[in-house]
């Protein structure tokens, strides 16, 4: 899945945040149809509010998700666990591969995201 880009490109807000370009394992974990469903992901990039994943399975818009991200750094003696919630606000079909572009807005920002990161916007 990785670098793939979504089909369509709807036109987006000006964004509030600056958009980090990360390749991180993400786990997402949510309830669908009175049942709990657990999810990994890879995030294409990660901003103070959200983050665009690319998984194996759509995830309907308006679902409440929980996630872990694991960031490990060279400097870093172990991977660091952030975890926080959010809920998808879209979906899209990858181009040339049988996953998912999602994005989630999270409902607290991501505190620990550094300005000495690489950005992509």
């Amino acid at each position: 899945m990785a670098g793939k880009k979504p089909q369509a490109v709807a036109c987006q807000p000006e964004r509030r945040h600056r958009r980090f370009d990360l390749q991180l394992p993400v786990h997402l974990s949510f309830s669908s149809q009175d049942a709990a469903v657990d999810l990994d992901a890879v995030s294409r990039n990660v901003s103070l509010e959200g983050l665009l994943l690319e998984t194996s399975r759509a995830v309907p818009v308006g679902t409440a998700v929980n996630l872990t991200i694991a960031v490990e750094t060279p400097q870093s003696r172990r991977p660091v666990q952030l975890l926080g919630e959010g809920e998808v606000v879209r979906v899209q079909r990858l181009d040339s591969d049988p996953g998912f572009a999602i994005a989630v807005h999270c409902r607290r920002p991501l505190s620990e995201v550094r300005k000495d990161l690489p950005f992509a916007c």
